[in-house]
């Protein structure tokens, strides 16, 4: 697998990145260990994972995987903190570093390679988030930082801090929602992250698993869709403008010998300024179809055409 800078870091990681989301619930510790070996022999580097994932299971796990199964020197560990587990934002200092602290127990390591701010809290001044990810890389506890969900200006406003004196960690990641089904970010946040020098982490880069296919007619059992907690995040991307887009992409796979799969992932992957969108699967036979769409590189009247396609602003509705 081919190797990415992290934005304007000297930081390399796969083009690809392992989601580890589900670990502790969807998928058990035995699937969890079959995926990060078929990754990294694919030469996968980046895991991404969150202190709030399956309550510090999916931390939990990789831990593990870490000490029994693949060297941990050879992967690029993120994990991310802003969150607490009743769902409360929580930006503050004091949060923030006792999370980091916590899940470098649950992963027994003594420092991550990305540690990101989950989400933007409103409720503490910045200034006072932005210092948790100074004494993280100071200490050593990280070696590079980064940011998710956060719209365009926050982007913007946190990388222009940190630059603001010397001493203070650049903002190297941006991690947010991107798939031919979820271009909103184009408008602000990906023009702010170029300008930073943020590398953008697309996650749900399939378009919540829309992109694949799979429901073209109707909703498969088993499917996300089809499971009550899953619902209501599949549900807004089955609409009629998404159906059109999803054949557009059926009908490009077919043109390529491909799977669909295939040409939604290599779309986002090769937009501007992306450095890895992160993928998860619920099994290992999942990941090795996700590892296949290495190798392709859509023509270029395909990508115009799919760009056309699935540009939603208002000059296109």
């Amino acid at each position: 697998m081919k190797e990415r800078h992290l934005g304007r870091s000297g930081l390399l990681v796969s083009r690809l990145g392992l989601g580890t989301m589900t670990w502790g619930q969807d998928t058990g510790p035995d699937e969890a260990a079959a995926q990060l070996v078929a990754f990294a022999e694919a030469g996968g580097t980046l895991v991404d994972t969150a202190d709030v994932y399956c309550d510090g299971d999916s931390e939990r796990i990789l831990g593990a995987l870490l000490r029994e199964v693949v060297d941990r020197d050879s992967l690029v560990v993120a994990t991310k903190a802003a969150i607490r587990p009743n769902g409360r934002y929580d930006g503050s200092r004091r949060h923030l570093l006792r999370a980091l602290d916590a899940s470098l127990d649950r992963m027994d390591l003594d420092h991550v390679d990305l540690w990101q701010l989950h989400v933007y809290d409103p409720a503490t001044p910045l200034e006072e988030t932005l210092s948790a990810l100074d004494e993280a890389v100071a200490s050593g506890r990280a070696r590079y930082v980064g940011v998710s969900n956060y719209a365009g200006w926050q982007v913007a406003k946190a990388a222009a801090w940190q630059r603001a004196w010397p001493g203070r960690a650049p903002i190297v990641s941006a991690q947010l929602e991107y798939s031919l089904l979820s271009r909103d970010i184009e408008r602000e946040v990906v023009p702010a992250a170029l300008d930073a020098g943020a590398g953008l982490l697309p996650f749900s880069p399939l378009g919540r698993g829309v992109l694949t296919g799979k429901y073209r007619t109707g909703i498969p059992a088993g499917s996300r869709a089809a499971a009550p907690r899953f619902a209501d995040f599949v549900q807004p991307y089955l609409d009629e403008e998404c159906a059109r887009i999803v054949e557009s992409v059926v009908t490009a796979a077919e043109g390529l010998g491909v799977s669909p799969l295939s040409v939604a992932l290599a779309w986002v992957r090769d937009r501007p300024g992306v450095a890895a969108p992160v993928v998860g699967a619920r099994t290992a036979a999942q990941l090795e179809a996700i590892l296949d769409s290495e190798d392709l590189t859509l023509p270029n009247e395909i990508r115009s055409a799919l760009d056309d396609v699935s540009d939603m602003s208002p000059a296109h509705q």
